[in-house]
């Protein structure tokens, strides 16, 4: 029912952290909090009776259009969402909803419920962190694969010189020996590259 979300968001109205928001029939806002105003109203008063999709990156409109009935269809049930918001700076902030039906005391639909936060930072970093991962799974491959040959080599090499008398032969080995040196400096260094990418 519309009146039991009341407490909710006189609770969290002057949050820091959560945006609670309520969208009529009409698709206006019937109701804003502090914080959704201060992060998405870009030099308005308030939000109260806009559109929804004023605060939207125009891509995710649809997934709020999709959502909406879903709510009516379940009412009672949460429906999780993702959604681009503007920044006022010409880029957008991440932010994570929960959105539910509000009905009145007859069972009658009279908007959706919202509730959400910034998860920019989250993302952010997660997508440093995917960065990260590929990164390391990639150095570990050029380790597992390309350090081995060249080291196979010089291991080998060094042991045949420690048994080998004819100079000559020393001569070959040692030249052997630094080609695969080469190598696998080129490869650490490669390796070096890429961890500071």
């Amino acid at each position: 029912m519309i009146n039991s979300y009341a407490p909710i968001n006189n609770f969290l109205r002057d949050s820091s952290f959560f945006y609670t928001i309520s969208i009529g029939l009409d698709s206006r806002y019937s109701f804003v909090s502090k914080n959704y105003d201060r992060n998405f109203a870009m030099g308005e008063k308030t939000l109260k009776g806009k559109h929804f999709s004023v605060t939207l990156h125009p891509e995710d409109i649809k997934i709020c259009e999709e959502t909406g009935p879903k709510c009516f269809e379940a009412p009672g049930q949460l429906f999780p969402v993702t959604l681009r918001k503007h920044d006022g700076k010409g880029g957008f902030v991440v932010t994570q909803w929960e959105m539910q039906a509000m009905l009145n005391a007859e069972g009658i639909p009279e908007g959706i419920f919202c509730i959400g936060y910034n998860i920019t930072e989250f993302m952010e970093a997660k997508e440093r962190l995917n960065h990260a991962e590929i990164q390391l799974d990639e150095i570990s491959f050029i380790q597992s694969h390309g350090v081995r040959k060249p080291l196979a080599n010089i291991l080998g090499i060094a042991d045949i010189i420690a048994h080998e008398e004819d100079q000559t032969e020393i001569l070959k080995l040692t030249q052997m020996l630094e080609r695969s040196a080469r190598e696998l400096d080129l490869i650490i260094k490669a390796i070096t590259t890429k961890a500071t990418n």
